[in-house]
């Protein structure tokens, strides 16, 4: 079977790595150029074309980001020439972003033993089609309870990153930086990976087994967590559908309960009990917006003792029920894109309506709304 490490030639000459990025509906630039840019740089400092690249459409025409800026592609699927590394670029709404054509052209590619890979919420495109099954992978966190709710052969983790014989993916943001200067180390040595990382102001390059923990980062403005908070929130991270009771969590952590309440209160601002209930209603509504499981399976598996309860709990803490909830997801998707209108003529106007298309868009999205200003 293929892997990164393989595309080398066999004589230790340097061999040209051809990277195709299949650009989906609404994919994230920032995590796009964060794969890309190493490939130029790696180009640039060593003064070889170690890597080309090529943007792929499904029909060869442009596609738009999520912020609503328009890019060419190279190629259509149909066209697309044989290459060495295939990506999928993902971003917001990812489980309407695709379609069967998409689908079954990666399915193809896999059976050429292409190597395949997904940045952002590609991942879930590439474990829709089956070519995930016995596999590690990383995806966004924001998509990856739906992820591992439907896909459950695909074994979803919260690194940054992750390489897994000829699959390679990663999360979200700039962490694709990282996966491709991983790449680059592999293929062709530290010492340019290195070199590429200084040219992009990079304090480290971070490693496969780095973790995302975003959601936690957010909630630490004052520095640093201790320890044994940041191990207890990982205890409730990984067990939402069963919650653990308040002491056995101070036990396993060897603290009193009354520590672990001082704690919580003086980092998070809030009680274990809320903060779990909170992490457990996250979870619900990346299911309820990303998911076609019923409410009554979403209350089970977060780990509400009934729907009704569940349904209380939703409404009291997120002002809305579960079933608004999921409504409104299909009502924002229905709303027509004014960009794509083609009587928008005043570029002023345009702009402006970028961005609010952009916001369109993310409504469907579990984190719309969900920081007050």
């Amino acid at each position: 079977m293929t892997n990164v490490v393989a595309l080398n030639s066999a004589n230790g000459e340097p061999k040209l790595t051809r990277v195709g990025f299949l650009l989906l509906d609404n994919f994230t630039m920032i995590a796009l150029a964060s794969a890309m840019e190493p490939l130029r740089m790696a180009n640039q400092l060593s003064g070889e074309e170690l890597y080309s690249w090529h943007m792929i459409t499904e029909d060869g025409n442009p596609v738009s980001a999520s912020d609503g800026l328009s890019f060419n592609a190279d190629f259509s699927i149909a066209d697309a020439p044989d290459l060495d590394i295939i990506i999928v670029a993902g971003g917001v709404d990812i489980t309407r972003s695709f379609r069967p054509r998409q689908v079954s052209w990666l399915q193809s590619q896999g059976r050429r033993k292409t190597i395949l890979g997904g940045i952002c919420t590609g991942t879930y495109a590439l474990a829709h089609a089956g070519l995930l099954d016995g596999y590690d992978c990383s995806a966004h966190w924001e998509c990856m309870a739906a992820l591992q709710e439907r896909f459950p052969k695909a074994n979803c983790n919260n690194r940054l990153f992750t390489i897994d014989r000829n699959r390679m993916t990663s999360s979200g943001g700039n962490s694709p930086l990282d996966m491709f200067l991983h790449l680059v180390s592999l293929q062709h040595g530290p010492k340019l990976s290195s070199a590429v990382s200084d040219m992009f102001v990079c304090d480290r390059i971070r490693g496969e087994f780095d973790q995302q923990r975003v959601p936690l980062r957010q909630m630490h403005n004052s520095g640093q967590p201790k320890p044994k908070l940041v191990d207890v929130i990982e205890l409730m991270e990984n067990n939402l559908e069963e919650p653990i009771e308040l002491d056995e969590l101070a036990c396993f952590v060897d603290v009193s309960r009354r520590q672990l309440e001082r704690m919580f209160h003086k980092y998070l601002s809030c009680s274990p009990s809320r903060y779990y209930l909170k992490l457990r209603l996250d979870r619900a509504r990346q299911l309820l917006k990303q998911s076609s499981m019923s409410i009554v399976e979403i209350s089970a598996a977060c780990g509400f003792v009934s729907t009704p309860h569940f349904s209380r709990c939703y409404r009291k803490h997120l002002g809305i029920s579960p079933r608004d909830e999921r409504k409104s997801v299909w009502a924002s998707s229905g709303q027509s894109n004014v960009l794509r209108d083609p009587l928008q003529e005043n570029l002023m106007m345009v702009q402006a309506a970028r961005s609010a298309s952009a916001l369109n868009y993310a409504q469907t999205e579990p984190s719309f709304g969900s920081v007050a200003i």
